[in-house]
């Protein structure tokens, strides 16, 4: 009987060890994506009134608050940066950097503030910009 009990629980002992390694040879790896730059990406900033209709719907609705999105159609890939509503008008938007990785597309761009001495007004503002890319399938990394 003790031969029996010795034995079953060499078994699970022997089980459990064999699922213990199964599992840290399976299990998720973390994946550092490369951030790094394999070709800039060539862009045009669209105006608002070259916007596809969806797009633009869709820009004019998320506007009030910080958004990122992107488009796609037939004309290439939209990316939209917006940064919510500013208590004044003479905000412009650069585009630092937008270029390929070997895992994604990575956007950086930049709110800059009126100019001193620069007409503001006293309407708010809603600025946001749209560049257009050639189409890829890549995520988007917004900087």
């Amino acid at each position: 009987m003790r031969k029996l009990l010795s034995g079953k629980m060499m078994l699970v002992v022997c089980l459990l060890a064999w699922v213990c390694i199964v599992r840290l040879l399976t299990g998720c790896s973390v994946a550092r994506e490369s951030q790094e730059k394999v070709r800039d990406l060539e862009f045009t900033v669209v105006g608002e009134n070259e916007l596809p209709q969806e797009l633009k719907a869709l820009a004019e609705e998320k506007k009030a608050a910080p958004f990122k999105l992107s488009y796609s159609n037939d004309q290439g890939l939209f990316i939209v940066v917006g940064y919510g509503e500013q208590s004044t008008g003479g905000y412009s938007i650069t585009v630092r950097e937008l270029y390929l990785t070997e895992n994604s597309i990575v956007i950086d761009t930049e709110l800059l503030g009126p100019q001193k001495g620069e007409e503001t007004g006293v309407e708010k503002s809603y600025p946001y910009i749209t560049v257009r890319t050639e189409y890829l399938e890549n995520p988007i990394v917004f900087q």
